[in-house]
Parts: C-alpha cells; structure tokens; sequence
C-alpha cells in the first residue's frame, strides 16, 4: 500500500454530473477527509438490510475507525467516490488495490476489490450503474485492468448491477457468497449497455421538461406585460392540461389568483408538487428563486431570464453557478436567456415559451438556440403548412438561449425515440460536445431526417453566451463530418423548411432518378437545369403546354408515377390568365389524388407566386384521405422506434428502406424551382446514406498489428515530455508495428555523404531538400529524381546548395526511387472538439490550393475507406483517367485502415502525416512521414456518462 507521503493530490477532474435513469442528477466526486459528518449521516439513513448485504452482518452503525477508513483515501491504490443531491451523499462506491491472494497489495497489482452502498430512497434509480462506470474509469487510470466484487446470492439488484454492465466477466460461488471478477477494458457490449442507459436517463431528463404534470411561472407580474406574465398567459391560452400556478413575491397575501391561475408568494407555499418551473425575474433573484425550486423538489427549469453569459465575464460566472445549483438539487435546465418549450401534443399542450400562438400539432421536432431564429422558423412552418394539421406541423419546440445545461444532444436522445417525432430540426450556432453529436445523430439519422443549419460558422462567431471548445478543423470539414454522420446539413434557415417539409410530407426517393413535368415549357427547362446542377438525373421535361386541364395534370403525373425509370417528380405550374381560386384548388385536388395512386415516390411542386396552388394543395390535402395516418405508437414514418431489448439495452431501429411504405401528406410547394430540386437533392442524398448504413462494413482486424510494441514505444517516448514529433527512425518504427512501411531516406550533409548513401540504397535514387519551405515542392526545384549515379547526384547537390543555400539550411537526404503513380497524401488528427478525423486527398495543389480533401471520423471502416478514396473530385486520376493506367486502390484503402487503427488504438497518437504516398499500377509507397505524440485526455466520449462541465 502507498503511504501518506504517496498520497496524490486531490483529483479534481474525477468529479461529474450525471444524469440518473428517472433523468434527475446526481453528483459524482472523490470522497474526502471532510466528508466524515456526511458519510455518517447517509449511513444512519440506509436501511439494516442494505447494511447487510454490504457488511455480510450487522452492522448499524459505523466506528471512528470505520469512518477514518471510507474517508482517507490515496487516490491510487484506494478510491471512493460518492454520488450526491443537494450536497448530501445517496451512494457511495470504493476499490481497494489488491494482490493475487485477495490481500492488500504491497506492490502494484492490476486487480482491485469493489464494493457500493445506495441509500433506500434513491435504489432504482441507476446510482449504482453509474457510480459503476466511474469508478472503472478511474481503476483504469491508476493501472487497475480487473474488480472483484464478493456479493451475497440474496443480493440481486447488486448482482443485476455487475451483469448488466457488459464487461467480460467470470462468477463462482464459494462459501455462501457469489464471487464476481470482471475485466475493466472497454467491450463493444459494454459501450453499448454505457450509450443505452446514457439515452434512456437523458431523453427522460428532456421528457420531464416537456411533459410535466404542473407548471409554476416564477415572476408573473401583477400587472399585465413582462415577460414572466406573457409565458403564463400563453400557458393558459394554449389549454395546458396540467395543473398551473404563478408565483410572484410581490403578490399582496390577499391575492390567490392572477388571470384565473392559483397565485403564490413562493413555490415552497404550493400544495401540490410542480414538475416544471418557468424563471423569469432578474438574473439577481434567481439563486433564491432555484433553491426554493430545489427545497420544494421541482423537476426542471426552464430560464428566461437574461443577465448571463451573454453579458460577459460575470455574467458567465452567473451562468455556472446557476448549474452548479440547480444540479446540486438534482435539477435539469433550459436556457438561461432562453425563449421557451412548446409541446402539442393534445395530451400535454404546453406553451411555456414568449410565442403568442401555439403552433399547428405536427410531427417535425424543432430545436433553436436563438428565440429569434426559433420564432422565425416557427412562422415559416405555419405558413407554409396552410391549414393542414398532422405531419405538417411541430411536435415539440425548444429554444435553448444559452444552452448552460440542456443543449441539441440532450433533445436529440429525446427525439431518437419520440414516437410523436418524425423530422427534426435544428438551428445550432455552437456544439458543446462535436464527438457525442455526431455519435447521436448518426443513431438518430439511421431512424428519422435530422436536418441541420449551422449559425455563426466562422471562427470566433459563436455568440458570447456559449461556451464551446475551439476546433482546428474548417467549417467545410465539420459539415463533410456532420454529412457522414446522416446529417442533412444546409445553410439557410429557409433550406431548413424546405428540406423538412419535404421529408416529413413524402417518401424518400429510392434514386436521383426525376421527372419533370408541367404547363411552362421554361420553368421544366430552369427545373432540369437545377436537377443536373444538384447531381441530379432528370429526365427530359414533358410540357403539357399553356392549355394544360387539371386532369391533364393529373393523368401526367400518374403516369409519372408509375414509370419505373423515375425515383421522384417534380411538377412546375403557372397559372392561366384570370384563372380562379377555385380552379387552384381543382388542380390541387387532381395532383393529390394522383399522387396517392402511387404512395412510394415524391412529388414536389414549383409553382409561381401569381396564384394560390399552395394553398389550395393545403386545403386538398386536409380533405383528402391519408394513407398510414399516424396514431400515438405506431411505427415511426422513417422507420420503427427503439425497442427495449432482453437484455435491457433498446435495439436499434431498423432504418425504414428508402422509399418504401410511406404516408402520403401534402404535396410541397415551393416558389423557385431551385429550392425544390436542393430539397430533393438533399432527400436523395440522405436516402443513399440510409441505404449506406444498413451495411455499414467493419474495422478489419490485422494479425500483423503489434499494439503493445507501439503501445510500450509511445510510453517510452512520452516520458521524456508533455508532447514531442518524433525522428525519422521513431516515426518509422512506430509506423512499422501498424505494418505501414516508409521508404528510407537517409540525410546527407555533404556531397560525399550523399554519394555513400546512395551505393547502399542503390541506384536511382532522388535528393530531396527537407527544409519546411521546400518539402514536397519538386515545382520549386527542391526534388531531384531519377538520378542514376554518383556524377547526376554530385551535380543535384551542387545545383541545390547553389540555388537555394547551405546544406545546414536545406537538410537534404537521399531516398530510393519508387515506382512512377499518383501522389497522394494521408492525415489523422485528433481535433480537441470533433475527435479523431482521418483526411485523404491528391499532394500538392489540389490539396493545399483547392482543398480537395474527404474527411472520416475514425474509426474508419473497410466500405468508408472505399469512400473516402472515392469522395475527392480528383479521384478519377486514381481510376486511369484519359487512358492512364489506375493505381493500386486496393492496397490505399488498407493504408487508410491501418493508419485509423493506431490512432484509434493509441489516442497519445495526435497527428500522422504521411505525404507522399506515391500509388502506383501495383502497391504504393510511402516516401514521408511525420508523428506527433501528446499524453491523451483524461477523459473522453468512450468514458463514463457525464454531462458537460459548467
């Protein structure tokens, strides 16, 4: 055991909030030598049978000498941690290192012994499961690879707690006890088990905001105006079929109601429990108004008030102490400088936002964390969906402000399984966490559209109230990622609504396959234009002509319809001279009933602003039958909801085939033919990446990969500093463990040196200037190829000193030649925000001036390696463009996987360059490499559940 001198300091970084399955939260931290009064305060508090089952006996109370042991720990080889609410403890866990005899080890051992204690009232709520996760997390920190953990067979929920982890494990059973042993590596089964629970607490954090049961709108002035009393007129006008209360420490003691609504000086005066509170007082009243929310056990907030980050410096210190409290007390937050929540549905009705109007019910989910931007898309989405109710309109609205606590992942795990949910939305000026989104919304893409815009997209832009952690990577990187991950990403808020409506009204075409048709020869021509332009196929335009009958129309686009050459179509109307209202409405009609003959492919509209054909496609689709009209839990319009499994982790949806059975809604209309075919071309693309991601391939495994050479290598190296780039002979050893090979490159100093160099390479041989300015730049002179011997490779040194100076200052070397191909170049980096990244592309100037790069997250598998090589606009230079022969692909896409491998293996791995890499007819070669190594993070999104640090 370590002594007292040993001691670490107290670990800081081991402290997280997290959210419980009933989606409350907890904090988890170190346990301390001041915690004794705590420890046995929730000791008095657990019941003689929870002690039992701990201690094996009775045990009603804890010692002096028992309290000193659970609070003085080393951090090393013994650990608590305790999970408390409003400061007090609700569970603890500890680990004691020991050797191979079960005893304290005296020298560092890898196996240590667990044990938890939960207090009563807080059993089934996760604690233990989560405690659990941490406590691994830690283990694997100092060393420990294994627990044990002895349990009495009586105990099952402790047993279920170990069980259902998903950890590799080995049980016996030996005088009356149940012995359990269990590896603390990481297994795809547990990350799954971790990532379930995960969903299921943060989606129920989410559901108690906007499902409450009661509502208290804390700072409803007396008299008409303000903010507070605007969210609680639109509560009550909205029909809120919860209970409702206002809460105004300036109401006189007479006054029990305001606008017919029970009226109270404090929320500790109501009766009844409230689930949610709406805060809208100064931002200097809200620490009061949180620790009454708090005392009085409230679920949620939701807070209006601004005076936070937004403001500045202090207003950002404001901002975390408003989490650090409401966490404290097991709360959840929406906002601060927040516009509100809305839910539809009939059940619920809540409007406890500043919109005046309740939207339309609907299936698209909307998440915004500008009000401004919220309301906007808000008022689009009522006007474009005419007075069609159903798909059309929202079914939840959340506008975060600031988004200190509850951001769009949150809301995302909601939705995944919302079945009232069918598209979502979202406006997003800043993401908190890159890595998990991505990991959401490529689970939650698999299932429904999730389409995205991106606000403040340059550096610097995000507004001052979010705190987010810089990114190295361009915004056209991140989007290449988001697009990856399933996300329909555009760039205006009105692509937002027009890709959505789509998507939510029409089945996902099953091609890029469109007919085009309609009574405006130039408007099917400028509609066949935007197709190709979108990589599009259409189909030459069929013009009915000027004279075109509603039943021309509609016998048109059945006809349409059913052709199998055609995956979508896309119908361009003008209206006739004096034409009517009525006459509108005729063709919506007669486009409506064709268009439900024939429910597995889209139909969009282009219509021109002179008549009222969108409207009237409103009113014909309000009218007309819906086939597969949804119903409260019936299978979801893009595919089926999570189901819980036999092991209790939810399956995964099974992603609907695009372009199968799908509810016909309204018919879309849109105004330019340009923003129909960008929805329709975004529709498409989404609908091939469902297709993608039904068979998503897999991360190979290689018998030649030695990790634990290149994981003892990498540990060797990284003792000697914080982070280093390493030699020539480093770099190629460690490449070499992952069975990449670098062509030899020896340095030459002086002519004579270079010579020596190239008898033992062998001739032809190339000289190279290494200096940062002329690597790689064969353009500027500073390559020499092809040099066949000792008076060509003289005469290159000579030419190079001369042109571009002293040896010293070009760092020349000398390198065999390789075969003739395509140069290439290979990136990984590990962005502090978006993760690891593994970029491709042609050297040189397509690369640097062009940016022509394709992006992976790693890691990257066999069927992305094959795109990745494929997405680069310069691929057909790999594929014998003009008649030149095509590389070696096959061996450039196991390069990749290899090089996604060690640094997904090793994340101390922060950067690999390898450039270039000269593909030839038959293999490649790599003729530069570079590797920079730095201590990985502490913890990553592959740790245990945690909610973001405020």
């Amino acid at each position: 055991m370590q002594n007292s001198a040993d001691r670490q300091e107290y670990p800081a970084h081991w402290e997280a909030d997290v959210v419980l399955r009933d989606g409350g939260t907890a904090r988890v931290r170190p346990i301390t030598v001041d915690d004794a009064e705590r420890l046995v305060s929730f000791y008095e508090q657990v019941s003689d049978e929870s002690k039992y089952y701990r201690f094996f006996a009775p045990y009603p109370r804890l010692s002096a000498k028992d309290v000193h042991r659970f609070t003085h720990h080393d951090f090393v080889d013994r650990v608590g941690l305790a999970a408390t609410v409003g400061g007090e403890f609700i569970a603890t866990v500890r680990y004691d290192r020991i050797g191979p005899d079960g005893t304290p080890a005296s020298a560092p051992a890898d196996e240590a012994e667990v044990a938890f204690l939960v207090q009563d009232a807080h059993q089934g709520r996760g604690v233990a499961s989560a405690l659990l996760e941490h406590i691994g997390a830690v283990a694997r920190e100092r060393g420990i690879r294994r627990f044990a953990a002895e349990v009495l067979p009586a105990n099952t929920k402790m047993i279920k707690v170990f069980t259902d982890a998903g950890y590799t494990q080995k049980r016996s059973f030996e005088d009356g006890v149940v012995r359990l042993e269990f590896d603390l590596e990481p297994t795809d089964r547990s990350l799954a088990v971790q990532y379930a629970r995960e969903q299921r607490a943060e989606a129920r954090s989410v559901r108690r905001l906007l499902l409450p049961g009661s509502v208290a709108v804390i700072g409803a002035g007396r008299s008409p105006g303000g903010v507070g009393r605007s969210v609680l007129r639109n509560i009550k006008d909205a029909g809120y079929t919860g209970r409702l209360y206002a809460v105004n420490r300036a109401y006189p003691d007479e006054q029990k109601e305001i606008d017919g609504v029970a009226a109270h000086r404090s929320v500790r005066d109501i009766d009844d429990h409230v689930d949610v509170a709406v805060v809208a007082v100064p931002a200097a009243h809200v620490p009061e108004a949180v620790a009454e929310c708090g005392a009085h056990g409230v679920q949620g907030l939701v807070v209006v008030s601004a005076g936070y980050a937004e403001s500045g410096p202090d207003g950002r210190e404001r901002q975390r102490e408003l989490v650090r409290q409401a966490r404290a007390y097991g709360m959840r937050i929406i906002g601060p400088n927040a516009f509100g929540v809305i839910n539809t549905s009939p059940e619920v009705r809540l409007n406890a936002s500043l919109a005046p109007e309740m939207p339309r019910p609907g299936r698209i989910g909307l998440f915004a964390q500008s009000g401004a931007i919220g309301v906007a898309l808000l008022s689009r989405l009522h006007r474009r969906g005419g007075g069609v109710t159903g798909v059309t309109g929202v079914s939840t609205f959340v506008s975060s402000g600031n988004r200190a606590d509850v951001s769009g992942n949150d809301v995302l795990q909601y939705w995944y399984d919302d079945p009232d949910t069918d598209v979502a939305l979202m406006y997003l000026e800043s993401i908190g966490n890159p890595r998990k989104f991505t990991r959401l919304a490529r689970r939650t893409a698999a299932a429904k559209p999730l389409v995205v815009v991106q606000g403040a997209r340059h550096r610097g832009a995000a507004p001052q109230g979010h705190a987010v952690r810089a990114t190295r990577l361009p915004h056209a990187t991140v989007s290449a990622l988001l697009r990856q991950a399933g996300v329909i990403r555009v760039d205006t808020i009105t692509e937002l609504v027009d890709a959505g409506l789509l998507l939510a009204r029409q089945p996902l075409p099953r091609g890029p396959r469109v007919a085009i048709l309609g009574n405006s020869e130039s408007l099917g021509l400028l509609t066949y234009d935007a197709c190709l332009a979108e990589g599009l196929r259409p189909q030459p335009p069929v013009d009915l002509t000027t004279g075109a009958s509603p039943e021309d129309f509609g016998a048109a686009l059945a006809r349409a319809l059913a052709d199998d050459s055609c995956d979508a179509v896309v119908v361009t109307a003008i209206p006739a001279i004096g034409e009517t209202s009525a006459e509108d409405a005729v063709l919506a009609e007669a486009l409506q009933a064709a268009a439900g003959e024939a429910p597995s492919k889209p139909v969009l509209v282009v219509h021109v602003e002179l008549g009222g054909l969108a409207e009237a496609l409103s009113a014909a689709a309000s009218t007309a039958p819906q086939a597969g009209t949804k119903v409260a839990g019936a299978v979801a319009e893009h595919g089926p909801v999570a189901q819980p499994g036999t092991d209790g982790v939810p399956s995964a949806p099974a992603p609907a085939a695009p372009g199968g059975t799908h509810a016909r809604g309204l018919i879309p209309a849109y105004p330019a033919a340009e923003r129909a075919v960008r929805a329709l071309g975004e529709a498409v693309r989404y609908a091939q990446w469902r297709r993608e991601v039904a068979e998503p391939g897999k991360v190979p495994e290689y018998e030649d990969i030695d990790e634990k050479k290149a994981a003892g290598l990498i540990g060797g190296l990284l003792e000697r500093g914080q982070g280093l780039t390493l030699g020539t002979e480093e770099t190629c050893e460690l490449l070499g463990a992952y069975g990449v090979g670098v062509h030899r490159a020896v340095p030459a100093a002086t002519p004579d040196e270079a010579v020596a160099a190239a008898r033992t390479i062998g001739y032809p041989v190339a000289l190279k200037a290494t200096a940062p300015h002329l690597r790689h730049r064969a353009d500027l002179g500073g390559v020499r190829l092809d040099l066949a011997d000792e008076e060509q490779l003289r005469r290159a040194y000579a030419e190079l000193t001369d042109l571009f100076g002293t040896p010293e200052e070009l760092r020349p070397v000398v390198q065999g030649m390789a075969p003739r191909g395509v140069d290439t170049v290979v990136r990984a980096v590990i962005d502090p925000a978006a993760g690891a990244v593994l970029s491709f592309g042609l050297a040189g100037a397509a690369s640097q001036l062009l940016g022509d790069m394709a992006h992976r997250l790693i890691p990257v598998t066999d069927r992305e390696a094959t795109s990745l090589i494929r997405s680069i606009r310069t691929a057909p230079l790999l594929f014998g463009w003009r008649g030149s022969a095509p590389v070696d692909t096959a061996a450039l896409e196991q390069l990749l996987l290899r090089v996604s491998r060690l640094v997904d293996d090793h994340p101390e791995v922060v950067a690999v360059t390898l450039e270039p890499v000269v593909v030839a007819p038959g293999g490649l070669s790599v003729l530069g490499a570079s590797v920079r190594l730095a201590p990985p993070p502490a913890r990553d999104d592959l740790g245990p559940r945690t909610l973001p640090a405020y």
